[in-house]
């Protein structure tokens, strides 16, 4: 009965991850370029096991069970590890210059493109947040302060009050050429670490590959003047969180009549008449 316990709390702590997982993507479901979770849930290792009487030949199965046999036991269940999924988002027009999204095109599959952008250490990190802004020496930067990088890994600075951004990323100044973005691919983008602000690293902050548009099987745009939106699906959240909302209950109602059934155990099972 004490397995019983211990999988039903295993199924209430996964649902409550859960929870906290659909929480996250809902409040930042107005985020620019953030990208909604995803976690699956999986099964403990069954427990297998198998009657100590069948070493001296003695039978205490049921004659519908084959003696042989183990008998599967399952120990729970928990959430496996929650990933970004890293679908394109919809377009909002804002009309300042200095939004910038990436529109995803043509791309080797389960591939992203990202904004380079430089950490406080000079590493370099990646979003798809183009959110940006000039600051007061007239560099491009993300809405925490952090310079957007272009092609060479070099700060961008804005001279003119004009900008002008092509679809390749390459940035004018009226007609003058200043530099070109830095879109870095990911061919695997579950292997980017996510941090806060809608930021990413390398797993040993390895550079990714840079401007890879000439790339075969590679093709993206810059849209001047726009965002890119979340891709969480608030409507599909909602859902799952009621689902794991009453999925919790049941866990919890299944303690509640273990519960009743130890207490029946302690009290009476055992009473001397």
């Amino acid at each position: 009965m004490l397995r019983g316990f211990y999988t039903a709390t295993a199924g209430m702590i996964s649902q409550q991850r859960r929870m906290e997982m659909m929480s996250n993507n809902l409040s930042n479901a107005n985020t620019p370029g953030y990208k909604a979770d995803q976690g699956s849930l999986r099964s403990f290792p069954d427990m297998l096991l198998q009657r100590m009487e069948q070493a001296s030949g003695t039978n205490t199965f049921s004659p519908m069970s084959n003696p042989n046999d183990p008998v599967r036991l399952s120990t729970g269940v928990y959430l496996q590890e929650t990933k970004p999924k890293h679908t394109q988002g919809d377009l909002r027009p804002t009309g300042n210059d200095t939004d910038l999204a990436i529109l995803n095109q043509n791309l080797p599959e389960n591939a992203s493109v990202y904004f380079t952008v430089e950490q406080v250490d000079g590493t370099p990190r990646y979003t798809r947040n183009g959110n940006f802004s000039i600051d007061s020496e007239g560099y491009l930067t993300t809405n925490s302060g952090l310079y957007v990088l272009d092609e060479n890994e070099n700060r961008i600075q804005i001279r003119s009050r004009s900008m002008f951004v092509q679809q390749d990323g390459t940035i004018l100044e009226g007609d003058i050429r200043n530099t070109r973005l830095g879109i870095a691919l990911a061919n695997n983008p579950d292997e980017l670490v996510r941090e806060g602000n809608g930021l990413y690293r390398t797993a040993e902050n390895v550079p990714l590959l840079q401007n890879a548009v000439g790339e075969p099987g590679v093709n993206y745009s810059i849209s001047q003047g726009h965002i890119e939106r979340s891709n969480v699906d608030t409507a599909q959240a909602m859902s799952d969180m009621t689902a794991a909302y009453r999925a919790f209950e049941a866990n919890q109602k299944v303690i509640q009549a273990y519960d009743m059934s130890m207490q029946k155990a302690a009290n009476e099972i055992g009473r001397i008449n």
